[in-house]
């Protein structure tokens, strides 16, 4: 094996084919997509150089500003309720259901597997006002409250966004932290309830510490997979009612295969991937702060 290892010829050999796949599917678009940065029109009308007049028109963009709006409204809410839910969820599985949370793991997981356009007509129904009424305005008048319309407007269709994407995903990050929470140590629970900390105290001073790295790569999963979010949207609500729960990615995708703006959609495109780069770098570098402060 060393000698293999060492062999320069050896190492192409068996690195070249993957790092030619990975460059045919990854680099090349990634730098095809920054040269569109800088044109105007689509294949079929042919490219010309406009500068950075995508990025003026980015910034001077309503509809842009309203995109990025509810892609960091949502990413911010969901990913605090993806990881909150799916901490306590891991808790349980650990300090109480113990050896008996597999069922309860998997019926919880579940949802992860399922697809999204089958969850989407799911909620669909669920929170369905016309032309028949969904179990969930079925209740809401059974206890005297009025129908909604939960597709009609934008903060009760954020919600149902919300709602959908947390079941869906919150058995992911109980599992993921599930995983973390049972690498802590037994000896190291029982001492220190043997010091006195139990309950609150005991998670407070020893399972959250001894779990931050889990928790950091959780929080960043979510935050970089919510400021993506395409398919629940176009499945759920397709951007509506009008434009109100349109994502970045959704724009993004009208901009150059709906309207032919390859330009300006690969901006878009661009000011995405920066934003997610941005909140990745301030995760590592509170946590860092943190770190040394401690």
């Amino acid at each position: 094996m060393h000698k293999v290892l060492g062999d320069k010829r050896a190492i192409f050999v068996l690195l070249g084919p993957a790092l030619l796949v990975y460059s045919l599917v990854m680099l090349v678009p990634i730098v095809w997509s920054l040269f569109y940065t800088v044109q105007d029109g689509n294949p079929i009308t042919g490219f010309t150089f406009n500068g950075l007049d995508n990025f003026t028109k980015f910034f001077q963009d309503p509809a842009a500003w309203d995109a990025i709006f509810f892609t960091l409204r949502y990413a911010l809410i969901l990913t605090a309720l993806q990881v909150i839910v799916g901490y306590l969820l891991s808790l349980m599985y650990v300090f109480w259901l113990r050896k008996g949370s597999g069922i309860i793991r998997t019926i919880v997981f579940f949802p992860v597997v399922l697809p999204t356009v089958a969850v989407a007509l799911l909620f669909q129904r669920l929170f369905e006002a016309a032309p028949t009424v969904g179990p969930v305005n079925s209740f809401l008048g059974i206890l005297g409250v009025q129908n909604l319309d939960w597709f009609g407007t934008p903060d009760a269709s954020f919600w149902v966004i919300i709602a959908m994407d947390l079941w869906r995903s919150m058995g992911f990050y109980a599992v993921l932290l599930y995983a973390g929470l049972v690498d802590i140590p037994d000896e190291l629970i029982e001492s220190a309830r043997i010091d006195g900390a139990s309950g609150w105290k005991l998670i407070r001073t020893i399972v959250l510490p001894l779990s931050l790295p889990v928790l950091l790569s959780s929080i960043i999963f979510s935050i970089n997979g919510t400021l993506k979010v395409f398919d629940t949207v176009v499945a759920l609500t397709n951007g509506g009612p009008g434009n109100a729960t349109t994502p970045l990615t959704l724009y993004m995708f009208r901009t150059s295969f709906a309207y032919g703006d390859y330009g300006y959609g690969s901006t878009i495109a661009l000011m995405l991937t920066i934003l997610c780069l941005l909140f990745t770098v301030f995760i590592f570098r509170s946590t860092r702060r943190d770190l040394t402060k401690d």
